[in-house]
Formats: structure tokens, C-alpha cells, sequence
């Protein structure tokens, strides 16, 4: 099996000098760009902190797994890095699970697909407060109304 970093490893960007270096071998492959020339700068932009440079890594390696079937089980976790990143958790979890059903004890996806359920959960959790709150507000703004519409009589 092949080394892939952990989780935590694509929250630490590329200091500026080096993306630069993927990005300037990518640009001068140009249009005869090399699968592993792609796929090194999509990995660097992945690992920014930028959301453009985010979705462009992912764009990359989504063109490398459609077109590379021998490629796709290395994609499968950068697609899924990139994804939980951008805030795409099923995306992620559909790539994290495909991969996981490839090589079920892969430690890295594992560590993924926790981060991705307790990123869900909380974000979920979220959501619910966050419309509980609206619901409550909904339901005074209404008993004013209503209060206001019997006092008028």
C-alpha cells in the first residue's frame, strides 16, 4: 500500500515558494502536462487555505480520475481531503467510502471519515439550533401579533 498523509497533514499548506514550484512545472508542461506533474499540484493546492485553490486541486483531480482508471484509488482520498475541506461532506464521504471498500484498514481514510461524521454532527447540530432559534422567534413574532390583533377589537 502506498503512504498517504494523514488528515491533519493537508490542514498544513505549502509555504508560497514551493506551491509556486508545482504551479510553474504545471504551467510549463502546458497542454502535454504529465499525470504526475498534475496530480503534485492539485495535491498543493488542496493542501491551501485558500477556497479557490481548494476547488481547483479538486477540479484537477476530478479530471485525473475520470481519465486515469489505474490512477483513481490514489485519487480516491485527495478527492475526499479536498471535498471535506470545501465543506462538501457527502462528496467526501462517497469518495472516503469507495476507498475504504478498496482497502477497508487504510488508517488515513479511517481518520477521514471520523473527521467527516464529527464535522457533520456538529455542523448538524448546527442546524438544528440554528432553526430552533428561527422557529422560537417565528413563534413570538406571532403571539405579538396576535396579542397586538386582539387588542385592537
Amino acid at each position: 500500500m502506498q503512504w498517504l498523509p494523514d488528515a491533519a497533514d493537508a490542514e498544513s499548506p505549502l509555504k508560497p515558494a514551493e506551491l509556486q514550484v508545482l504551479r510553474a512545472q504545471y504551467e510549463k508542461e502546458g497542454e502535454y502536462v504529465s499525470l504526475q506533474t498534475k496530480f503534485n499540484y492539485a495535491w498543493g493546492l488542496i493542501k491551501s487555505t485558500t477556497r479557490p485553490e481548494q476547488q481547483e486541486g479538486v477540479r484537477l483531480l476530478s479530471d485525473i480520475f475520470r481519465a486515469s482508471p489505474d490512477r483513481r484509488r490514489e485519487c480516491l482520498y485527495y478527492l475526499a481531503l479536498g471535498n471535506y475541506k470545501l465543506g462538501n461532506y457527502a462528496e467526501a464521504r462517497r469518495y472516503n467510502d469507495s476507498l475504504l471498500e478498496l482497502e477497508g484498514g487504510n488508517l488515513q481514510a479511517q481518520s477521514l471519515r471520523q473527521l467527516i461524521d464529527d464535522r457533520v454532527a456538529k455542523e448538524g447540530l448546527m442546524g438544528v439550533a440554528i432553526v430552533g432559534g428561527l422557529a422560537a422567534a417565528a413563534a413570538v413574532g406571532v403571539g405579538m401579533l396576535v396579542r397586538g390583533s386582539q387588542r385592537k377589537r
